[in-house]
């Protein structure tokens, strides 16, 4: 079995540190059943390339495959198999062995480049593969990799046999060195389907600590986990309970979760007798979503980011929207929409309308596509600014519905709240309006923004105010409605696309409860 990870990062070399294995020497390991061999092929200040080879012992491993509860796979199939050659949980058990500080982040002698992303490629010459090259991609493409795949011919001298199960793999991507190793360390395994030893509840462990960080908002989750842990129901639940804790302890604090209030617009409040009747901002986005999915013609919604589900229960009561789909990275989230909802009390027509998932919209998911239309509201200012192209990517290059809103704050409307000194709930000059928020733009730049997005993925967009249009400020939320572009028209023949009908300020805002601005 052969696998190996380079690098062209430089000084490349200093891959030897992350790996704490020197580039000038050949090392060689004991592992259970045969022994691993770690070496360079290349060590130079331009690429650096290591390569772990590992020599199964076959006497070792039938010796294995007799003791008490050993897979009956390798029992019945001991004399002739893979094992010896083809990647598999033999090569991931050697990985985890060799290079356990590696996958752990630890570097001493170097601890800045424990968290720097590196161009990586990884090449695994014999990959066996229960699912294909489909699999591969589904499992790998979510985590950052571009994935390469050639088919193994069962015997190059009679093609006519067809090809293996067995694919030539090639991964590169930037990823942190460690996190790249614990992605081979699982997937390696759950792409074999196989385990060469007796998969205890020790395991479940060694998957959550091996998938700390991605694992949970992988939109594959719940299939790597059943494979890894070898398909035993107990254990698989098990994980996948843990998984949805940790889910919901890195969403736990996010407004779309758990609604929060925010401060008052700054001026003088009116005697009670006095005050008019105001439309939460919430609201006013809420409106503005189903006017532009009406104009759409969009009868199957998908509402990405749905929080606590107000959008999706007005949603259900047209019905127009004949199938309303809400996605969320919390699974506390989806409970409480759930909730507010009645899924439990629903009638049989109503249910089949509906549908609440678990996923990330940084990750590609082959359930979201073939939809009208998808719904961002209040979502994209909740994600790191470097991971917006993957979003980008998996909502307009992937799941590409034929319409997409996005709405997301005004920054330029922050001055119109006031600060405690002004008797308001105290949002200060440059602060954002909640603290899970990673950026919040003004009109200019979210503009810019759309443009770009609706450039590389072939959308029409169009923008609309949401709440009071103040005259120097703006809108205190901003919406783009993005249009699938038609194809281009012979020449000569082409007419500009009209603009869609008014698409009328609305909310919607996941960060906080009714009546409160966002």
């Amino acid at each position: 079995m052969f696998l190996t990870l380079a690098t062209t990062r430089r000084p490349a070399i200093d891959l030897g540190f992350l790996l704490h294995k020197h580039p000038e020497k050949a090392q060689r390991f004991g592992v259970s059943h045969g022994t691993a061999h770690v070496f360079y092929p290349e060590a130079t200040e331009e690429r650096c390339e290591a390569a772990l080879l590992l020599d199964v012992d076959p006497i070792a491993l039938v010796r294995g495959s007799r003791k008490a509860g050993a897979s009956p796979d390798f029992a019945l199939a001991q004399y002739v198999n893979d094992r010896p050659y083809a990647a598999s949980s033999l090569l991931a058990v050697a990985l985890g062995s060799v290079f356990r500080t590696a996958m752990q982040g630890r570097c001493d002698a170097r601890p800045e480049l424990v968290d720097e992303a590196w161009p990586l490629e990884v090449t695994v010459p014999a990959l066996p593969s229960r699912g294909g090259a489909a699999m591969v991609r589904s499992l790998f493409e979510p985590l950052g990799w571009t994935v390469e795949t050639e088919p193994v011919a069962l015997d190059a001298r009679f093609p006519e046999w067809g090809e293996s199960r067995y694919l030539r793999l090639r991964l590169t991507g930037a990823l942190r060195v460690g996190e790249a190793l614990r992605h081979l360390y699982v997937l390696l395994p759950v792409l074999d389907d196989a385990k060469h030893y007796w998969v205890s509840p020790e395991e479940v462990d060694k998957l959550l600590r091996a998938g700390d960080g991605w694992l949970a908002g992988h939109p594959e989750r719940t299939e790597i986990t059943r494979r890894y842990l070898s398909r035993r129901p107990g254990l698989t639940r098990t994980a996948l309970e843990r998984l949805a804790e940790v889910d919901d302890a890195m969403a736990e604090d996010l407004d779309n979760a758990v609604p929060e209030e925010a401060p008052d617009p700054v001026g003088d409040v009116p005697q009670e007798a006095e005050r008019p009747v105001r439309v939460p901002l919430a609201a006013h986005r809420r409106n503005a979503i189903l006017d532009a999915l009406r104009t759409a013609g969009a009868a199957r919604v998908l509402d990405l980011g749905c929080g606590d589900g107000k959008l999706l229960g007005d949603l259900l009561k047209e019905p127009r929207f004949t199938e309303v789909v809400g996605v969320d990275v919390s699974v506390r989230a989806l409970g409480i929409a759930a909730r507010r909802l009645h899924l439990d009390r629903m009638g049989e027509r109503q249910r089949a309308r509906v549908r609440l998932m678990q996923g990330a919209l940084t990750y590609t998911d082959t359930r979201l596509g073939g939809y009208d239309a998808a719904v961002l509201s209040e979502v994209i200012e909740h994600v790191d600014e470097p991971r917006l192209p993957a979003l980008e990517y998996a909502v307009f290059g992937s799941a590409r519905p034929g319409v997409v809103v996005v709405t997301t704050p005004n920054v330029e409307y922050n001055v119109r709240y006031a600060p405690e000194e002004e008797g308001g709930h105290g949002l200060a000059a440059g602060t954002m309006r909640h603290g899970d928020h990673r950026f919040e733009w003004d009109r200019t730049r979210f503009r810019e923004w759309a443009r770009g997005v609706g450039e590389r993925f072939g959308y029409r967009v169009e923008f609309a105010p949401v709440g009071d249009d103040d005259p120097e400020v703006g809108p205190p939320t901003q919406m783009a409605v993005f249009t699938e572009a038609p194809p281009e028209p012979p020449a000569g023949h082409g007419t500009e696309p009209g603009r869609s009908a008014d698409v009328r300020a609305n909310d919607v805002n996941k960060d906080e409860s009714e009546g409160v601005p966002a």
